[in-house]
């Protein structure tokens, strides 16, 4: 059996009852966190709360190399971890069908994602996002400026009338030769620059959301126009950004209320 854990989005606890009990009834522990990190706990931490040994595995040891894992997964019940809800990433769901083309059962315990900790914070209804976007660092894309592909997601769905979460790029040391090296400090975007960058790019007068440390017992949560959320400074990652399409009053008033929006930068309803 090979079980696909999501771990949350914060710390050892995230974890929902259901995904504790499977993490330490198994029999080997892998994980990954190069998708995303726990950024309130370490590896220690969570191995110390759960009493289980992890094994973290690189982008390279579950996309290229996932043979140990499914090996492992064959002799006994193996669980597999990643921070969020497991099966966002398409890393996970390919490791998920080899395992099925193997004929070895899975299956998946879900946790807390950023998209659904995105529209609780920040009250803008979750029916109403459209298509997530990656906001790259500009090295690792290669060009100057925002890639036009998130510039294009954006107001593809703006022309919906639909929000867009823009997930922020994250670096860890090693990975990959544009990102640091190894044992130097993992890299994150915030989403201060990431708003600058968009304002820089494409509207600075449109209204950002920046929402900072989801899930954690402190998050921040605060709405403005891109330009201005530019030169703020949000705190420890993680960060993500939300650009707001069509707001219903309600969600004006939330976005006003919960992030702090200025009335100028708000539709008038009246």
């Amino acid at each position: 059996m090979l079980t696909f854990i999501g771990l949350g989005l914060w710390d050892e606890r995230s974890v929902t009852v259901e995904g504790r009990e499977a993490l330490r009834a198994a029999d080997r522990v892998f994980a990954e966190f190069y998708t995303s990190r726990l950024v309130g706990t370490t590896v220690e931490a969570l191995e110390s709360h759960h009493g289980v040994d992890v094994e973290v595995r690189d982008r390279a040891g579950v996309e290229q190399d996932p043979a140990p894992i499914l090996d492992a997964a064959e002799e006994g019940d193996v669980a597999f971890c990643t921070a969020g809800d497991t099966m966002i990433s398409t890393t996970h769901v390919d490791l998920r069908v080899r395992a099925a083309e193997r004929g070895i059962d899975t299956r998946v315990i879900h946790g807390v994602t950023a998209q659904s900790a995105a529209s609780s914070l920040t009250g803008l209804q979750n029916y109403r996002f459209g298509k997530a976007v990656t906001l790259p660092f500009e090295y690792a894309h290669g060009a100057d400026g925002t890639p036009q592909s998130v510039i294009d997601g954006i107001e593809a769905n703006r022309e919906r009338g639909l929000h867009t979460l823009v997930y922020l790029d994250i670096k860890v040391a090693g990975s990959s030769p544009a990102g640091p090296a190894e044992g130097e400090p993992d890299e994150y975007m915030t989403a201060d620059h990431a708003a600058a960058a968009l304002a820089r790019d494409w509207d600075a007068d449109a209204v950002g959301v920046a929402v900072a440390r989801a899930g954690s017992p402190d998050p921040v949560v605060e709405a403005d126009t891109l330009a201005a959320l530019g030169e703020r400074d949000f705190g420890d990652p993680l960060h993500m950004l939300v650009v707001p399409g069509e707001l219903h009053h309600l969600e004006a008033e939330a976005l006003a209320e919960l992030a702090g929006c200025p009335e100028s930068a708000l539709p008038d309803f009246d």
